[in-house]
């Protein structure tokens, strides 16, 4: 009995399996790049916005919840001391800027106390943060 093999066959690397892989390993990489964004401000609840985009320079993070307690960076910082603290932040990058995070049922008031406070200190890039709107 003769076995008959084909040895004029020639090796092939199949691209599909290797192109599927390389999707896979670019889709992990990208969700774990994005669950990697560092955000410093505690969670409250923000008001939703249509067009809400997220801000990457160099900032600091102010929390104010309804309250009135304010935070920079999750430190607990009373108005009176809000201007120097960020003044003082602001010395080591010229360019710095404010990622507002203000709780929905704050009042306008005290709103615009905190905004003085951050013009005081010679802050002018502030940006107020919301959540992107839910379309039904």
């Amino acid at each position: 009995m003769k076995l008959n093999l084909n040895t004029d066959k020639k090796v092939r690397i199949e691209m599909l399996p290797l192109i599927d892989i390389v999707f896979l390993l670019l889709v992990f990489f990208i969700y774990a790049m994005l669950s990697m964004a560092v955000h410093r401000a505690l969670p409250v609840l923000l008001p939703a916005s249509s067009t809400a985009e997220i801000e990457k320079k160099s900032t600091l993070s102010v929390t104010v919840k309804t309250d009135g307690t304010i935070y920079v960076d999750e430190k607990l910082i009373s108005i009176e001391n809000l201007a120097g603290f960020l003044k003082k932040k602001a010395e080591i990058d010229k360019d710095t800027g404010i990622l507002l995070f203000a709780e929905r049922t704050l009042s306008y008031q005290k709103l615009f106390r905190i905004l003085d406070q951050i013009r005081m200190a010679g802050l002018n890039r502030i940006s107020l943060q919301a959540e992107a709107e839910q379309q039904p």
